[in-house]
């Protein structure tokens, strides 16, 4: 723990099922394996964060599994997020790569687990069985009690329909590139139509919006830091913002985004920003 750091409470949403998960993400993307990892994410954990994101293709999960048994946080006060790879696409395969996540993390169960990559048509010519085929693996694991919500990541509309026609459960999330200058307005659209909670991956834009002008003019009036306005804007479009930081300086800042509020101007503003930060990968046309 950091002596003399207060923690703060982050607020909760409400999934679809009924479960509580943070407002605020920590995110572990292309966080090593390694003693790096686990001291960031105890930092993380002692300055209040308890949504953590992980996935199998992070290939960190014994380390996150680490810093959680070690930073004295109980699991009931946790919510742990971890993702089927595309490798493991299937129903058999899914449910094996699930318990593999539960061991390497040394957990009994998921807060929340997510089908990473859709499978598309331009590279499987079953893909929406494909994907139903995984859905329903996590159903079971659901039902089982191994994962208490279910959901995906990076699926557009025409992905997410077949899962409502013929799933039993109606995805709680759905993980997606998100951030000022990218705001996927028809997924954002579609998501929270069907109470699907949109979390945002890379809402800082890879940090390449920060030095936006306009961006930062907004920030400046609201006396806040760039980071933070692209934080607040995330949850003001209805999304969970997963962020990411190696230091405490700035998952602080990352964090301390319910004391202030944007201005629909200073939102469609942001909406109308230069997709600096890259467009979102397609899913449709790039094979992962």
């Amino acid at each position: 723990m950091i002596a003399g750091k207060a923690r703060i409470m982050i607020p909760k949403r409400t999934l679809n099922d009924g479960n509580p998960l943070p407002a605020v993400g920590f995110g572990t993307w292309r966080l090593a394996e390694g003693q790096r990892t686990i001291d960031i994410l105890k930092t993380a954990l002692s300055l209040g964060y308890r949504h953590i994101d992980t996935a199998a293709r992070y290939e960190n999960e014994v380390s996150v599994g680490t810093a959680l048994s070690e930073s004295g946080v109980a699991r009931s006060s946790l919510f742990v997020v971890s993702k089927v790879w595309n490798d493991m696409r299937g129903y058999e395969s899914t449910l094996r790569a699930c318990r593999e996540s539960l061991a390497k993390l040394k957990l009994a169960y998921l807060d929340l687990y997510l089908i990473h990559w859709p499978a598309t048509e331009k590279f499987f010519s079953n893909a929406d069985a494909l994907n139903l085929e995984t859905w329903r693996a996590l159903e079971t694991l659901q039902a089982d009690g191994l994962v208490r919500s279910i959901g995906v990541s990076n699926f557009l509309p025409h992905h997410l329909q077949p899962l409502l026609d013929k799933g039993a459960v109606v995805p709680a999330v759905d993980q997606i590139k998100l951030h000022p200058g990218l705001p996927q307005a028809e997924t954002m659209r579609f998501c929270l139509a069907h109470g699907i909670l949109p979390e945002a991956w890379s809402p800082l834009g890879a940090g390449k919006l920060l030095a936006s002008g306009p961006l930062r003019s907004i920030a400046e009036r609201c006396g806040q830091s760039p980071a933070q306005v692209c934080v607040r804007w995330c949850i003001q479009r209805g999304a969970v913002p997963v962020v990411k930081s190696s230091t405490p300086e700035r998952m602080r800042e990352n964090r301390d985004v319910f004391g202030f509020v944007l201005t629909e101007s200073d939102m469609e503003a942001l909406d109308r920003l230069p997709a600096v930060g890259s467009a979102a990968p397609d899913p449709d046309s790039i094979l992962y």
